[in-house]
């Protein structure tokens, strides 16, 4: 568990993975961590409309989030409302494979790295 809040706080580490823990040493260690851990249940969204609104639900959008793939990477850029030293995106069920998300996800992890924050995206 002690290691893989070390390898939590490892910004250059940090991207997309499949979890190979279980989510429970995932919970411990990102609570142990000081991160915010944004949980979102795949299951439950179909479509875009859905997907995007389970994004924004897990990840607390503020009033401006413009349910749309351009306000989920500003969303997922700024994350001011959520003042900690790093970020664990978990996507539980099936990932829809979208490829917009994708890019989305790609390019917050690589923002949030020259930030010196680690962003994590964990499929589960």
């Amino acid at each position: 568990m002690e290691d893989l809040c070390y390898l939590l706080k490892d910004v250059n580490g940090a991207g997309e993975y499949r979890l190979n823990c279980s989510l429970e040493a995932l919970h411990e260690s990102v609570q142990r961590a000081g991160f915010a851990l944004f949980e979102v249940d795949m299951a439950t969204a179909h479509g875009k409309g859905e997907v995007l609104a389970e994004l924004a639900r897990a990840i607390k959008a503020p009033d401006w989030f413009g349910h749309n793939w351009d306000a989920l990477a500003d969303a997922l850029g700024d994350l001011s409302w959520c003042k900690v030293p790093g970020y664990v995106l978990l996507l539980r069920g099936e990932h829809p494979r979208e490829g917009v998300l994708d890019d989305i996800l790609d390019a917050t992890v690589k923002f949030w790295r020259l930030q010196g924050k680690p962003f994590w995206v964990f499929y589960a």
